[in-house]
């Protein structure tokens, strides 16, 4: 089992930044891929980056790739989202994800690929 807690969403201006950190607890959080994925009111929950298990490689979903950045720190077990040049379409809930079961590049973006949650953190983006 893997807890997963959000932090660092809010409010924020068109072209502003924000920093998402999610804190796991329970077991060896270097065994698991994690991502990030978001749902805005009305929208499936949508893939937006992964990182692999030593942080070597990364994925983005194509909406985000150039403004955000995922990175971990397994010393920390801690997951981050560096998230630059917002946009309003970029407003929904964040959600921070574990898994340790599909490492395979086409599942890693699945959320089904993905045993573990987080609660979720609200990014707003006004305009």
């Amino acid at each position: 089992q893997v807890q997963l807690v959000e932090s660092g969403g809010g409010l924020v201006q068109a072209g502003g930044s924000l920093r998402l950190s999610c804190v796991a607890s329970g077991r060896a959080f270097d065994n698991y891929i994690m991502g990030w994925f978001r749902q805005a009111p009305g929208k499936e929950r949508e893939f937006v980056a992964a990182v692999s298990w030593s942080g070597g490689s990364t994925y983005y979903a194509d909406s985000v790739k150039g403004r955000f950045t995922i990175s971990r720190d397994n010393a920390k077990n801690t997951v981050f989202l560096q998230m630059n040049l917002l946009k309003p379409e970029d407003t929904a809930v964040y959600y921070c994800a574990a898994n340790n079961k599909y490492p395979q590049v086409a599942a890693i973006r699945l959320r089904n690929a993905y045993d573990f949650w987080g609660q979720g953190t609200q990014v707003t983006v006004s305009s």
